[in-house]
This record gives C-alpha cells, sequence and structure tokens, in this order.
C-alpha cells in the first residue's frame, strides 16, 4: 500500500493575481464608453412642458440650446428671482443671443452651417414676452429653425 505522509500541514496556495489587470482595463474602458461628460452646467432650472407630438432630435451637434427659466438656488442672490436666459455657461441679455447665435455658426463646419438649429429650453412656467424676445433676435441673426424641448405626455 501507498504512503500518506501526515507530518506538518498544506498551507493555502497564493491567489493567482494575473488576470487582474485585465479585469481593471476591462472596467476602465466599459466607463470610459458609457460616461458622457456634460457640456453646459446649469445655473437656470426649467420644468419641460408635455406635448403630445414629440420628434426626437437626429443630429445633436448641429443644435444650439438656449435655456431660459429662473436662477438655482445659488445664484438668486446675484441675480434675483426673475426669468434669467442662459447661454452656455453665463447668464445673458436679450440683446447678446443675436452675437451668441452668429458665433456657434462660425464655429461650426461651413457644411454644417445650414442645418444649424435653436432648441428653447424653457420653463413652462415663463412668460411668453421674452420667450418672443428671444425669437426676434434668433431671426435677426438669421437663425429660422427653432424648436421647443418638451417631454412626451403619456
Amino acid at each position: 500500500m501507498g504512503k500518506f505522509n501526515k507530518s506538518g500541514k498544506k498551507e493555502m496556495p497564493a491567489l493567482n493575481t494575473s488576470s487582474l489587470p485585465d479585469l481593471i482595463f476591462t472596467l476602465l474602458f466599459f466607463f470610459m464608453i458609457v460616461t458622457t461628460m456634460r457640456e453646459v452646467t446649469l445655473k437656470v432650472q426649467f420644468r419641460v412642458p408635455s406635448a403630445t407630438e414629440t420628434e426626437k432630435l437626429e443630429k445633436k451637434s448641429l443644435v444650439t440650446f438656449i435655456y431660459v427659466g429662473k436662477p438655482t438656488q445659488e445664484f438668486i442672490n446675484k441675480m434675483g428671482a426673475g426669468t434669467r436666459i442662459q447661454l452656455n455657461d453665463a447668464f445673458a441679455e436679450v440683446s447678446q443671443v443675436q452675437d451668441y447665435i452668429i458665433q456657434e455658426r462660425a464655429n461650426m463646419a461651413e457644411a454644417d452651417q445650414p442645418f444649424m438649429q435653436v432648441s428653447l429650453k424653457v420653463d413652462k412656467d415663463c412668460k411668453m414676452g421674452i420667450v418672443t424676445d428671444i425669437k426676434q433676435a434668433l431671426r435677426q441673426a438669421y437663425a429660422l429653425k427653432i424648436n421647443y424641448s418638451a417631454a412626451q405626455r403619456q
């Protein structure tokens, strides 16, 4: 018969960590692909109105956003509680909208400029007077393709 050696305890083998870098890089690539960076820090709060006939924008790189609403809590002391316009990351007046659109159009490729759209993200409780003023400024800048952001009504 065979002889068994019972002298001494056997130790647990060391954990094999050779595949650990592969797992870490796989997770890293996953999060790099899935994560989107926010382009604009919102300084106004808005609740979009609901609508029955909505369409999804096809090419968002051609869309320029104008946000209209009340300032967030951190900016109420500086800006007041009235309705404000936000262009990119800064508050603006209606008189600055035309220059903003011209600058955004200049930053686009020449082939894409005729397809530029302006999307108004306006709070549903906002007065229509400021929206009309913005539309007049857009008309003067020859930005005639305008849409309103809205949520799908159930």
